[in-house]
């Protein structure tokens, strides 16, 4: 617990430091991709948030969701990846392909659905070759492109908002 500690704290101070070091990307054209981190740990509507989602017109095989939990539970079947804190190491460096894969993928739009500051969650965002980053207003504001400030249970008016500025800023 102790060493779990430790280990977060080191990663999010390099990650703090690495922030100074932070590109802006360019314009995206159009929203076409979406790549969705959700944290299960206090979120259990993860389906309900897809399908709000898919309710804008967003086409699900151009959705890719990966799901972080604190505590991993045996599941027989699973719908979507999940990864946990035991797959970062005391570098930063995230062990788990699926992880790496999908912080490689280059998506148009990442939508990082957490509201608590986790190491392996803001690595993953950070690590993410996503064009346009979306997150809650209360994580690092380096980290994303466009901060909503909302609860994560209320992710009706969450994607409402994200739509509704998406429009506004000619994404979609």
């Amino acid at each position: 617990m102790f060493l779990n500690y430790i280990k977060n704290f080191f990663v999010k101070k390099t990650l703090k430091n690495s922030f100074q070091n932070l590109k802006s990307n360019g314009s995206v054209a159009g929203v076409q991709t979406i790549g969705l981190v959700v944290d299960t740990t206090g979120f259990a509507e993860t389906e309900l948030l897809v399908k709000e989602i898919l309710s804008y017109g967003i086409l699900p095989e151009n959705i890719k969701i990966i799901v972080y939990n604190d505590k991993l539970k045996r599941i027989s079947e699973k719908k979507y990846p999940i990864f946990s804190a035991r797959d970062l190491n005391w570098k930063g460096q995230i062990a788990s392909t699926e992880v790496n894969a999908f912080s490689n993928e280059k998506f148009d739009l990442l939508i990082s659905y957490y509201d608590i500051e986790k190491a392996i969650l803001l690595q993953v965002t950070h690590n993410s070759k996503a064009q346009f980053k979306v997150g809650f207003s209360s994580i690092d504001q380096r980290l994303n492109h466009f901060m909503i400030k909302t609860e994560v249970n209320s992710y009706r008016i969450f994607s409402s908002e994200l739509f509704k500025y998406l429009k506004l800023l000619n994404k979609i």
